[in-house]
């Protein structure tokens, strides 16, 4: 099987993904060269990249390789997150149905609203003085 790649965004991390089949004895998931639970310490974040895996039963059946630049870790994990559901969908197609089923194959368009000025922040206006 050749390798299969895909990107997923959310805020403003990109993340790309590179997903072929698990040899033995390498590890499962790699972020920036680094194993997913050094690159994401929280439980929390990793639950939330291993959804699609868990979804469709493939857990510790592909080895995933991922780099991620921009934002924080929330958004890369997301970023993460869609990359590799849009990877699986385009392993096997039957997986698409499931994946969009649950939203993992949406792309969350929120963004940081820009500041404006004669402002405080984007939308918080600076105190009213009446005297």
């Amino acid at each position: 099987m050749e390798i299969i790649n895909a990107l997923g965004r959310r805020k403003t991390s990109v993340a790309r993904v590179y997903l072929s089949k698990k040899t033995s004895g390498e590890k499962t998931i790699i972020v920036n060269e680094r194993p997913l639970e050094e690159y994401f310490p929280s439980e929390i974040l990793q639950t939330i990249i291993k959804q699609p895996l868990v979804l469709l039963n493939e857990v510790g059946n592909y080895s995933i390789k991922a780099n991620i630049k921009g934002g924080g870790f929330t958004g890369q994990a997301e970023a993460l997150r869609l990359a590799l559901a849009r990877a699986l969908s385009k392993i096997n197609p039957e997986y698409r149905l499931p994946l969009k089923k649950e939203g993992l194959l949406r792309r969350d368009p929120r963004m940081v609203e820009r500041k404006k000025p004669g402002r405080r922040k984007a939308r918080r206006r600076f105190q009213f003085s009446k005297r």
